[in-house]
């Protein structure tokens, strides 16, 4: 390729390449402060990354139907996209981080009750601060597992 060609444009995904992608997070960030704030914040961080879910999941449809134009079977390709999109969203980015968080949270705040002398506050904050460490090692193998329960399941094509 000479100098003057240039390279194609990777199309950049509001929902996967840009700062919107950490509004997925919202509910994990919203369960690692469980213990300092009211459960109605807790409750409004998943209110956010379900909006989030459901936004990337709309516009991977209007992508698929962009791309399928007029084709037979445009419609199933549309919402199978959407449906995809979806239901590996609402697992890799609510259900399963969510509850992992939830979790990880609880478990500390209890061991540190038993273990420690420290104060509650203290307690508080830190398995606040355990919870908030904990996202960035469970992202990764979260998504894989996901990619691979959706492999073996609602992308698996069908037998004829």
């Amino acid at each position: 390729m000479d100098s003057t060609e240039e390279k194609p444009r990777k199309e950049v995904d509001l929902y996967r390449d840009t700062w919107v992608r950490f509004l997925g997070y919202a509910n994990e960030v919203g369960e690692a402060f469980r213990a300092l704030v009211p459960v109605s914040l807790v409750w409004t961080s998943y209110i956010v990354a379900t909006t989030y879910v459901t936004a990337d999941a709309v516009d991977k449809g209007k992508k698929a139907a962009v791309a399928h134009g007029e084709n037979p079977g445009r419609t199933a390709r549309v919402a199978v996209a959407v449906v995809d999109t979806f239901v590996w969203q609402a697992l890799a980015s609510v259900i399963i981080p969510g509850f992992t968080i939830n979790r990880v949270c609880a478990a500390s705040l209890h061991l540190m009750g038993r273990a420690t002398r420290w104060p509650l506050p203290v307690r508080k904050w830190t398995t606040t601060a355990i919870g908030l460490s904990t996202i960035p090692f469970i992202i990764t193998p979260i998504d894989r597992s996901v990619d691979l329960l959706l492999d073996s399941s609602l992308r698996k094509p069908t037998m004829r």
